[in-house]
């Protein structure tokens, strides 16, 4: 390293000449060197100890040393006189030195005496810079101070006059900006001290503002339910009249009165607009709570509260009818959710829909249990129908709100059943009641207007000609009073089936428009027929109105269509028909039954033929008994007074029954327990009386002109049995019966075991009043051998 370091030594440009002497080496030459220059030999002394030989490098040191004082004497030497003449100048200059001491010291003096006075200047110029540094500094300071004082005095006048938000910013203001230069800590601790206090007082303010909106929120909600309900109530209502002024279009259009071109103007109305409700607060609040950094807890505090307030509009009062009450119940919730939807809509995302979603499962359970609860309780049609009105209301004005409202629909699809039961109750007692005040006299109808209220509505005209007034019904009150009590039970029933879950509900419509036909209509009128103090008028005027009823089923189904908005063009095939016509068919043939039946009974009362036929008398008869005089003209009075009221077919069947009964009442005569014989005479005698019946019913049957409508069927033929019974017992060759081609063309009618047991009393003997007479006693003798022919071929034959 030392070689190195010499090296560099070496290389260095020498600052002067250095003479050496022979037999210098070259160490000591380079340090000699390093010396002259002024350079620092502490690395070579340095080094010279580490490599532990020191010795040498004082050797060469102590060369150096030697040649330096060789030099310099020798330098001496060369400029003596130089150097004596430089020693004498020097004193010279000593002198010159003094001098100009002594004037520099004057200098000086006046120099310190101008200088004191400049001195005090300047250090009061200085001391008047640091009074303007901290004045300048002061002034700053000040105005920082005065500006943030400024900025608390504006925040303080925002709370007192409740400009919150104002507040906020103004404390957000003096935080960022002016809070970290406040050079006062004893003000900027009272301003940091102060704003966590002022923020904890509005949030309660603004706490206690929003907790009185809540309450008036609450307050509001039942009006705003009700009026939202009204707007859909009044959609509906121009709906529905639109509905009907197109079916009267329709119905004019069909009549052939033309096209009736008419226009709806209805004017929609955007519900928001409509309702309005100030959440200006609400917004207000959950600004300044984001502004003071909490906005969940406002979040959730506004969510329990109205979770709260929710499960209190919930509770059902049971103090008070719910039918009084349901309205108010019905329009909170629906404002409540109203509120919410509008909350959720225009708050951004302070409300969650899962939130809302929750609230509304919520509340859609508890009206679900309430409306089956009240439902079950309800004993009133009409009341159950107003509630589930309400409903279907609500439930379209929530639905326009996007809240899910099948449950509620549901719960009344459910008490469809039971509405239609109370439904039915109050139509029963109205039916009866309508029935039992019936007099069974035709309506006497004198004007037109009650013509077209209790006709023409019904379709029961039996023409299209207007009639003259007065005006004779075929059917009496009961008819148009019934046909009032089934239309408004269809009102009725399509008021609670429209705006339900089906939207096709015509087909249920026909199931309890088929139940109250057959299970009330129907019911009332057999209880009424199967009545044994029904008489002939009723009875026939009952089966009368059975027919117009019948009738009348097809404008109910027409009706019942209308409402639904079904095509008439749809119910008017018959395969369309109801079911209850077939049973009010059923049950008109029931009505003729009974007609018959009482109109039998006063047959048998009139005829009695075992106490009035003298069966075994000795007279040869005249002429027909006393007894068919009021036979006929009974069946006189029932014949034309059916031609009134029935229709031909019911007409026809009257006649047939009576005179079918009367041929039955004959032929059970001469087998009756209390006739225990008879004779030729008695034939001959009832063979006049049924002669009487024969000619009345081929009169009736042609002058009601049924002979044109039933050509194969005759009222006299009906009669045929009692007929071939006298047209045997008066033959003279009786034993012809057992002949079978006389019997199939003559005696078909007949039973023979019917024929043997009246021959075995039919016993005539020639003794008597006209036995002396030679010619009927031969012939009365030739019958009596016949007559007991015959019994014996029939004893035979049995």
């Amino acid at each position: 390293m030392a070689l190195g370091i010499f090296k560099e030594l070496m290389e260095a440009k020498p600052k002067r000449r250095v003479v050496t002497e022979n037999g210098d080496t070259g160490e000591d030459l380079v340090l000699a060197t390093l010396i002259g220059n002024g350079d620092d030999v502490g690395p070579l002394v340095r080094h010279a100890f580490e490599m532990g030989r020191p010795e040498p490098l004082v050797h060469q040191l102590k060369n150096v040393a030697r040649k330096k004082e060789a030099e310099i004497e020798d330098l001496c030497k060369t400029h003596y006189e130089e150097f004596i003449v430089a020693v004498d100048e020097l004193r010279g200059v000593l002198v010159d030195a003094e001098e100009l001491k002594s004037d520099l010291a004057s200098d000086n003096f006046r120099l310190q005496e101008v200088g004191s006075a400049l001195l005090v200047k300047l250090e009061e110029l200085l001391e008047s810079y640091a009074v303007k540094k901290n004045v300048t500094e002061a002034i700053k300071m000040s105005k920082i101070c005065v500006q943030a004082l400024e900025l608390c005095v504006k925040c303080n006048n925002y709370v007192s006059e409740g400009q919150f938000y104002h507040a906020l910013k103004t404390m957000d203001l003096i935080e960022r900006n002016y809070l970290k230069l406040i050079p006062l800590k004893v003000l900027k601790l009272v301003i940091e001290r102060r704003i966590p206090v002022i923020k904890s007082h509005i949030e309660k303010k603004v706490c206690s503002q929003f907790t009185e909106w809540l309450a008036h929120i609450r307050s509001s909600s039942k009006n705003i339910g009700q009026t939202a309900i009204g707007l859909v109530a009044s959609a509906r209502q121009r709906e529905e009249e639109m509905l009907e002024r197109q079916r009267k279009a329709e119905e004019q259009n069909t009549g052939g009165l033309g096209e009736l071109v008419y226009t709806l103007d209805v004017e929609d109305v955007e519900q928001d607009s409509v309702l309005k409700f100030d959440l200006t607060p609400l917004y207000r609040a959950y600004h300044i709570h984001t502004i003071l950094g909490v906005p969940e807890r406002f979040r959730d505090y506004y969510y329990s509260n109205r979770k709260m307030q929710l499960d209190s509009d919930l509770q059902v009062s049971y103090g008070q009818p719910f039918v009084e009450s349901y309205q108010t119940f019905l329009a909170q919730i629906a404002g409540y959710f109203i509120v919410e939807d509008r909350v959720i809509r225009t708050a951004g995302d302070f409300l969650l829909a899962d939130q809302v979603d929750t609230m509304w499962e919520t509340a859609i359970a508890q009206i679900v249990t309430v409306l089956e609860n009240q439902f079950a309780r309800m004993d009133s049609p009409t009341h159950l129908l107003l509630v589930k009105d309400y409903v279907t209301l609500l439930g379209t004005t929530l639905r326009q709100y996007g809240y899910e409202v099948g449950p509620i629909l549901d719960a009344l699809d459910k008490s469809r059943d039971k509405y239609h039961e109370l439904l039915l109750e109050e139509c029963r007692k109205q039916i009866v009641t309508a029935i039992s005040d019936d007099t069974y006299q035709q309506m006497v109808i004198k004007k037109e207007a009650d013509y077209e209220n209790n006709v023409l509505s019904f379709n029961l005209q039996t023409s299209d000609i207007m009639p003259a007034f007065t005006y004779i019904a075929p059917f009496s009150s009961m008819v148009p009073d019934v046909c009032r009590i089934i239309r408004s039970y269809i009102k009725g029933s399509v008021d609670y089936l429209s705006y339900g879950v089906n939207t096709n509900f015509f087909s249920v419509m026909r199931k309890y428009l088929d139940k109250i036909l057959i299970d009330v209509l129907n019911e009332v009128i057999l209880e009424t027929i199967s009545n044994n103090a029904i008489g002939v008028s009723q009875a026939m005027q009952i089966a009368a109105n059975i027919s117009f009823l019948e009738k009348a089923s097809d404008y109910f189904l027409r009706h019942a269509a209308q409402l639904c908005g079904i095509p008439s063009r749809s119910v008017e095939k018959p395969q369309a028909s109801l079911a209850a016509k077939v049973v009010l068919k059923t049950s008109r043939d029931a009505a003729y039954l009974a007609l018959l039946n009482v109109v039998n009974t006063k047959l048998d009362e009139f005829m009695k033929l075992p106490e009035n036929v003298n069966w075994t008398t000795e007279e040869m008869p005249q002429g027909p008994h006393e007894y068919i005089n009021e036979v006929v003209i009974y069946l006189e009075t029932v014949m034309s007074t059916a031609h009134q009221i029935l229709p031909m077919e019911a007409l026809y069947k009257v006649g047939v029954g009576a005179v079918e009964h009367i041929s039955n009442s004959i032929v059970s005569a001469f087998l009756s327990d209390s006739v225990k014989r008879f004779n030729a005479n008695a034939v001959s005698a009832i063979n006049h009386d049924l002669r009487v019946i024969e000619n009345f019913a081929d009169e009736r049957y042609h002058s009601s002109g049924l002979n044109e409508i039933y050509k194969e069927g005759s009222f006299k033929s009906y009669l045929v049995e009692a007929r071939q019974l006298i047209t045997l017992l008066s033959s003279s060759q009786p034993e012809n019966f057992m002949n079978p081609v006389i019997r199939e063309r003559n005696y078909n009618t007949l039973d023979y075991k019917k024929v043997a047991t009246i021959c075995e009393k039919f016993k005539d003997s020639p003794d008597g009043i006209f036995g002396s007479l030679s010619n009927r006693n031969t012939k009365l003798t030739a019958k009596k051998k016949s007559m007991d022919m015959l019994k014996k071929r029939l004893k035979e034959f049995n």
